[in-house]
């Protein structure tokens, strides 16, 4: 009897002390928090939305998106390199703003390599955008008024990132002379062109997809035309050596465990072959992408590389 009660001392005994490691090894088991860096509206919000319930379904636990603005996203990516590693802080995260930002400011307030990637989901090309009741209606349009009124504005998201590089790579290769303004996001810059506080957008595919009535796209900065804009043709194609865009995704902070990094990784990728997902982010303009954490690494030494050249090249190298 006296063994009997001594062994069934020793199994509570194991079991109490097994339940809090039980309990620490499952992630997730409360509310996630997912943090745009930029303003609601834009390629970066319209993207989690789309992921939001999805990723609910997949990780068990609400996912709640948030906001942190400021900087062309670098007050939000600073804010990342000081959050919890625990991965129940999770943020937007795009290229080449990560990559450019850094090596074009004295103090971005974080370096590329704190940035840790574990997906990216989509690459949204740059375009060339007016006013749907503008006199402008073709890239030639374009040029011929940027060569009467040097300076035009033309507006977009963040700088330095994909739009303000856009545009100083597109007025190279057309030999003009334009301002660039910057927004705190895609969805800012819309109301300043409708408002006639700017000429033109260096945007996404995304806006000219959401605003088809009060936006017209006059090229896309891609290989091939967008599957959302079957009708506006590449700058390729009117003979501009002229591609550019952003990849979007979601990073952790520093020192996150890679058993939390992977289950996140998986769930990303999950949620982006949900056909529901593509068929939303594919009529928006997006187009799909699946890099994984290692491939993530791989792509942004990739464009660290070229953003590096192409920087020097255009004399916005920080020195």
């Amino acid at each position: 009897m006296k063994s009997s009660k001594l062994w069934i001392l020793f199994l509570i005994i194991v079991i109490g002390l097994s339940l809090p490691a039980t309990g620490l090894a499952k992630f997730p088991d409360k509310p996630i928090t997912y943090v745009i860096c930029f303003n609601p509206g834009g390629e970066s919000d319209i993207t989690a939305r789309i992921q939001q319930q999805p990723l609910e379904k997949i990780l068990g636990v609400p996912v709640v998106i948030v906001y942190k603005k400021g900087g062309g996203g670098a007050v939000g990516w600073s804010e990342l390199t000081r959050t919890k590693p625990d991965g129940y802080t999770i943020y937007g995260t795009n290229l080449p703003h990560t990559i450019v930002q850094p090596m074009t400011r004295k103090n971005a307030g974080y370096e590329t390599e704190q940035i840790n990637n574990v997906y990216f989901f989509e690459f949204t090309p740059n375009i060339l955008a007016v006013k749907k009741d503008s006199e402008i209606k073709t890239v030639k349009d374009f040029i011929e008024f940027a060569k009467k009124n040097p300076g035009i504005s033309v507006g977009g998201s963040g700088q330095p990132s994909a739009n303000s590089l856009g545009t100083a790579a597109f007025a190279k290769v057309a030999n003009l002379k334009l301002t660039y303004i910057s927004f705190t996001g895609s969805g800012a810059a819309v109301p300043a062109l409708l408002g006639g506080h700017v000429k033109a957008l260096m945007t996404y595919t995304t806006m000219a997809a959401s605003y088809p009535d009060k936006i017209r796209a006059l090229a896309v900065a891609a290989d091939k035309r967008a599957k959302a804009l079957p009708g506006v043709p590449t700058f390729k194609e009117l003979g501009f050596d002229y591609v550019e865009g952003a990849y979007r995704g979601a990073a952790v902070p520093p020192g996150t465990p890679p058993e939390v990094r992977k289950v996140l990784e998986q769930a990303m990728e999950k949620a982006n072959y949900d056909p529901t997902v593509i068929k939303k982010m594919e009529d928006l303009g997006f187009i799909m992408e699946y890099y994984g954490e290692a491939k993530s690494k791989e792509l942004v030494k990739k464009l660290t590389v070229y953003y590096k050249n192409l920087l020097k090249d255009l004399g916005l190298l920080k020195k």
